[in-house]
């Protein structure tokens, strides 16, 4: 799928680096790492991005019963690498009806995760009250990792957040009620390290979410 970079945060246009500065610009968000375009679900498009990024590409593994891989993209660029991913996964809803959960990876300021949750963001520190318990809990690589309730986003979708390997990990599901798969102590699995594994991922179609959180 061709397309050009957007900005992580608000989906628009961006200018590359020239004459009058040295950083990808979004005429409302300053500097950004660019969003590269979406690409469709395949091992070929997972592969792609492992090559190239700085952060996790976090993915269920095993996915739920039913559950397909529906789409990848990072933001970043050729010199300094991927600086956030997000796996979109599709399946079915615990509560019945289809049900989506989009994953994100990031470092600190980038704001791709904020753009999915609905928010201003960039990060979802503001919106985190780690005063209490965390609502929910993944094993990320294996560690143990609390995930806070998001609070102040759109009522169609449920928003998890934490910190695993050192950088922001978003949970997003829609609709709001699909959030219960997050209190199944969901397996993540960093695709960076997963080797052949990443040939058994069962691809559907594209989401449309990836290109429109706002659906």
């Amino acid at each position: 799928m061709r397309g050009e970079p957007s900005c992580p945060r608000c989906g628009g246009r961006v200018r590359a680096p020239g004459l009058f500065a040295d950083t990808w610009q979004c005429d409302t968000h300053g500097a950004v790492y660019p969003l590269q375009p979406v690409i469709p679900p395949s091992v070929e498009a997972l592969t792609a991005v492992v090559q190239r990024t700085r952060v996790p590409l976090w993915m269920p593994w095993p996915l739920p019963v039913g559950w397909l891989f529906t789409g990848v993209a990072y933001a970043g660029d050729a010199p300094g690498g991927g600086r956030a991913t997000v796996v979109a996964c599709s399946g079915p809803s615990p509560l019945g009806g289809p049900g989506e959960l989009i994953l994100v990876a990031e470092e600190l300021g980038v704001g791709l995760g904020a753009r999915y949750a609905g928010l201003d963001g960039p990060d979802p520190g503001p919106y985190l009250d780690v005063e209490k318990p965390p609502q929910a809990k993944v094993l990320a690589t294996g560690r143990p990792t609390p995930l806070w309730h998001v609070d102040g986003v759109p009522d169609d979708r449920a928003v998890f957040a934490g910190e695993a390997l050192g950088v922001w990990l978003w949970a997003v599901t829609w609709p709001a009620q699909s959030g219960l798969l997050m209190y199944d102590e969901l397996v993540l699995t960093d695709l960076r390290d997963a080797g052949p594994e990443v040939d058994l991922v069962p691809c559907g179609v594209l989401s449309p979410r990836l290109m429109r959180p706002d659906l």
